[in-house]
């Protein structure tokens, strides 16, 4: 069974950047894709982006050209880079694996 633990989380001003991490453990990241998603005040959880087992990602419209999916298969971690971080983009981060989710990490946008 795959177990997944975000980091990285925090308060930024609008404009600011913040790197996500999940760590993956119990199955080799190499064979695994893995999902972020958030889930805001008051709203439904939401894709954010995906990393393919294969190296292709992809990633919500929404999110296009602020944020980046990448990962480091060595040391089992799929990371989160969003940038240019707007009030909207307030919320609880989950990554996601074959069904599983993380605990959550909170990402707060204010001024």
């Amino acid at each position: 069974q795959v177990r997944l633990v975000e980091s990285g989380g925090g308060s930024v001003q609008p404009g600011g950047s913040l790197r996500l991490s999940c760590e993956v453990s119990g199955i080799s990241l190499r064979l695994l894709a893995v999902g972020w998603h958030r889930q805001g005040p008051g709203k439904q959880r939401e894709f954010v982006a995906q990393s393919l087992s294969g190296g292709s990602t992809s990633l919500a419209n929404s999110v296009k050209g602020r944020f980046t999916i990448s990962r480091d298969n060595a040391k089992s971690t799929v990371y989160l880079q969003m940038d240019s971080l707007k009030p909207e983009d307030t919320a609880v981060y989950y990554c996601t694996s074959i069904g599983q989710w993380g605990q959550g990490t909170q990402v707060t946008v204010s001024s």
